[in-house]
């Protein structure tokens, strides 16, 4: 990604780069119960790297505070808005099973909720385990309204690998981890931040990974690993063995794909070793270990990290890959440019204004949520159910673009009847320059069955698909000059936002939803909406 953040004040710009963090997860009661929450939003005055600044928070805090379930778990969240803005909340990477009124989305699952107005989302977590987050899902909110969603699995339980000593939280703002020799630590990796993809590493120490977006994977070691925004990834720390007489420095930077200006600077915190046998003031003088982080660029190391993940496939934990295919879709994703508005001046190419799409069409938010719209017959005139399966205009995606670079503009929507397979290839296209895009789906985990550089052939890359452990995940980088399938089984009714999880192309219009019709039976149907639903 390469998109300028000057748009946004310092205080903001800083702080989004400096956050991955990694949760501590306490010991819960019972599994299988109604957990209750309850968020203000509200003004508050935060302090970061020596600039304070009024924020929209969650109860005051800045991450917003912890939700701890565990699968199976009922959860009502009442939000209440005490600021001028509108807010919604969207739990990113819930599947929300026959629940879309609460999975947040703002005109797209539900109405904003507005000042002094109050929504409870209501939804139950089935067959999930693991580290997601929620965040607020209108205009640019989430960069400082958001906070972690871990999921522990059902008691009785265990993960699939060794039970870690302890779970701990970081959050880079010059965060000290301390640790013992000779213990195993669970690390929560949650990449909020609005527009970077990041790399991390701690110096002088390897990391497994366990688990990427609440999902299981064959466990593969690293020193770096790479993380898009939107998604989440669990990795195993072990400590040395012995007191090392040394501190280590964890870094993130971003990984930068795009031709625009970017924010290069490195985030850190400490890792410094627990000893009886020193005092804090000789712990201060023990030299400092610095990791060593690829080139911003290095889209060779992150296409090598990406290949390594793969599902677990047990007996436990199956990848359910479908196989057969009903209906087949490939996506153009990528810039391209929009008319500037009479007595305005744009900054785009020849006087235009930047815009985004799929397949050439750039989404236009309506006024109407479309979840409402789409459950009461109530379509005509807030959304058209004919977004086009394949690019409109062909062209060479990955050379010389087009001479026209303009989109063209529309609410549309594609319509897939219920328990629907689904192969979606999206292709990065060069208009503008080539660029990376986390493309996350909302209502489903997916499979990433395959990926390449240059124009998706047809013929010969289908052949190549793993649909035996390919990683299974919710949100997935759309490689920079080159393409992603993925599959996933439309087995949820009702209305889901697909998205560039990169917040200044999500405004641009990288954004399309699909409509999954109701099943036949009674759980594959989508219930009523909640009478507190937030109104336009």
């Amino acid at each position: 990604m390469g998109v300028s953040l000057l748009s946004l004040p310092a205080f903001t710009r800083i702080f989004i780069f400096s956050f991955i963090t990694l949760y501590l997860i306490p010991e819960l009661a019972l599994a299988g119960i109604t957990r209750h929450y309850k968020f203000d939003i509200k003004l508050q005055n935060v302090t970061r790297l020596c600039h304070t600044k009024s924020i929209v928070t969650v109860n005051g805090q800045f991450p917003g505070p912890r939700i701890v379930a565990r699968e199976g778990d009922r959860l009502l969240i009442k939000v209440v808005n005490h600021v001028q803005n509108n807010i919604s909340i969207h739990w990113h990477g819930i599947r929300q099973l026959q629940t879309g009124w609460a999975d947040g989305p703002a005109y797209v699952t539900q109405c904003p909720i507005q000042t002094s107005q109050s929504y409870v989302y209501n939804f139950t977590i089935v067959g999930q385990r693991g580290t997601l987050f929620w965040h607020a899902h209108i205009s640019w909110l989430r960069a400082t309204v958001y906070g972690p969603l871990i999921i522990l699995p059902k008691h009785g339980v265990l993960y699939p690998f060794a039970k870690p000593y302890k779970e701990i939280p970081i959050i880079f703002d010059t965060f000290k981890l301390k640790v013992k020799p000779g213990k195993t630590y669970l690390l929560r990796l949650i990449n909020a931040a609005l527009n970077d993809e990041l790399f991390f590493s701690i110096a002088n120490h390897s990391l497994t990974v366990v688990e990427a977006d609440a999902v299981y994977v064959k466990p593969f070691e690293t020193n770096t690993l790479l993380i898009a925004p939107g998604q989440t990834t669990n990795v195993v720390l072990k400590t040395k063995p012995h007191y090392p007489n040394a501190t280590f420095l964890m870094t993130a930077r971003p990984y930068v794909t795009g031709l625009g200006t970017f924010d290069n600077s490195t985030v850190a915190g400490i890792l410094e070793y627990e000893s009886p046998l020193h005092s804090a003031a000789s712990i201060r003088n023990l030299p400092l270990f610095k990791p060593s982080l690829p080139p911003l660029n290095d889209t060779s190391f992150a296409t090598n990290f990406t290949n390594k993940l793969r599902s677990l496939a047990s007996a436990q934990f199956p990848a359910n890959v479908p196989q057969k295919v009903d209906r087949h879709f490939f996506f153009t994703i990528g810039l391209g440019t929009s008319p500037c508005q009479q007595n305005q001046t744009c900054q785009g190419p020849n006087g235009t204004i930047f815009a985004a799409s799929i397949n050439n069409v750039s989404f236009v938010q309506s006024t109407t949520a479309l979840l409402q719209a789409h459950f009461f017959g109530q379509s005509n005139g807030v959304y058209t159910p004919d977004f086009p399966i394949t690019p409109i205009f062909p062209f060479n995606y990955t050379k010389n673009p087009p001479n026209n670079t303009m989109v063209s503009n529309g609410t549309k929507l594609v319509v897939l009847p219920f328990n629907t397979s689904v192969e979606l290839v999206m292709q990065d296209t060069s208009i503008l320059g080539a660029e990376s895009h986390p493309l996350h789906l909302h209502g489903f985990n997916f499979f990433v069955v395959g990926q390449g550089f240059g124009n998706f052939d047809p013929n010969k890359d289908p052949s190549k698909f793993n649909l035996v452990d390919p990683n299974e995940r919710n949100t997935v980088g759309v490689p920079s000059g080159g393409w992603v399938a993925i599959r996933f089984q439309a087995d949820n009714p009702g209305v889901w936002f697909m998205h560039c999880h990169l917040e200044i192309h999500t405004s641009w219009g990288l954004k399309m939803a699909w409509v999954v019709l109701d099943g036949k039976l009674p759980n594959q149907k989508l219930l009523p909406p909640p009478a507190d639903l937030p109104k336009c």
